[in-house]
């Protein structure tokens, strides 16, 4: 991969670790764009392993060839070391940064708080900035990170640096869409997949006091979890008369989770009439319905993207209220590679997070 000409800060060099084209991340120095006047500069304490991190080192997400080395990580925590003159941040400040780091902040999407479908919106990685000044972003596996202060917020003080890292993906993601939607006291939510995201979702469902939380896992091994989550309802798909007793049930149906081979239409009919089907997994094939389904009992079919500035503000203080927190297992980032092994192969419970040397000192 060919590196291409970025507008740079010389004086500065921030280290991490980068995918170049193999199934692993290695060490690799780059200089930042020099910091704006609204940009904040934090020393990265705690990064979460995402599955999309994952689907990029292991090849299953397209790398744009002209960007040069990637540094994966979109759940990001940290101290601000140094702030631009017209940032509303402070030196000091403990903050995090979800993989959304920019935008026109000009358009009607931005204007309703949706900056994610911004046509000028910037990822944290595998992107290219999008204002006059230019440049390559980089994600959280690193030492360092520069991030316009407009899209980074600061951590309420019940949470902790670690638990912070992955609400800012994983709780984004599935926090977002329930809000969507209209979760609460006289809707019921399902959720797919028992993992990084479905665990989180789970615990928001419960906290929104909506009427039943279905959990639906392929065994039995995660029914005692889920019940600790918040569930009030568990599924084993597996088993024909728990399945049958579900279908039509589900108000909000968030599919956080998928197997190699998914009967979309048993799904679909997992969903309530007028119910909403949400995916947040990304099936590795394009997948087909029956239009039956959403014809003869009006189901809404939807996807939904992390969330915007607001709707990012918005779930931490519900986190910190009602005491939303992501299981973690916390790993040094040194050891980045195995973790992402360690994700690829779907053992974690439920979330990685990874500390540098500084998170010593938080």
């Amino acid at each position: 991969m060919s590196v291409p000409t970025v507008c740079e800060d010389k004086s500065a060099t921030f280290s991490g670790w980068a995918y170049s084209g193999s199934t692993t991340v290695k060490p690799w120095q780059y200089h930042p764009r020099p910091l704006g006047p609204k940009d904040v500069e934090i020393e990265i304490t705690h990064g979460g392993c995402c599955g999309s991190d994952v689907h990029l080192v292991h090849g299953r997400m397209a790398a744009d060839p002209t960007i040069g080395p990637i540094i994966p990580g979109h759940e990001i925590v940290g101290k601000i070391t140094a702030a631009g003159a017209k940032s509303h941040h402070h030196v000091g400040d403990l903050v995090g940064a979800s993989p959304l780091i920019d935008s026109c902040l000009n358009c009607d999407n931005c204007k309703n708080h949706y900056e994610q479908f911004c046509t000028k919106r910037t990822f944290v990685y595998n992107d290219r900035f999008k204002d006059e000044r230019g440049g390559v972003p980089q994600g959280g596996y690193a030492d360092r990170v520069r991030i316009n202060g407009d899209f980074v917020h600061k951590i309420p003080a019940s949470i902790s640096a670690a638990e912070a890292a992955p609400l800012f993906c994983a709780g984004l993601t599935t926090f977002s869409p329930l809000r969507e939607h209209g979760a609460g006291p006289s809707k019921s939510v399902g959720v797919i997949g028992i993992g990084g995201l479905g665990h989180l979702a789970i615990q928001w469902a419960a906290a929104m006091k909506c009427k039943e939380v279905i959990a639906f896992s392929t065994s039995n091994n995660k029914r005692d979890e889920a019940k600790k989550l918040g569930a009030t309802r568990f599924v084993n798909s597996k088993d024909p008369e728990e399945y049958k007793a579900a279908m039509h049930s589900v108000d909000i149906l968030l599919v956080a989770g998928l197997g190699r081979t998914t009967d979309w239409n048993e799904l679909l009919g997992l969903v309530a009439d007028r119910g909403t089907f949400v995916l947040l997994a990304v099936p590795e094939s394009p997948f087909t319905i029956n239009a039956f389904e959403l014809l003869l009992r009006q189901v809404n079919v939807t996807g939904s993207l992390i969330g915007g500035r607001k709707m990012a503000a918005d779930m931490l203080e519900f986190a910190a209220k009602h005491n939303v927190r992501p299981w973690i297992e916390k790993k040094p980032m040194t050891e980045v590679n195995q973790v992402l092994d360690y994700v690829n192969d779907g053992k974690p419970r439920y979330r990685v997070v990874m500390e540098t040397e500084a998170a010593s000192r938080v």
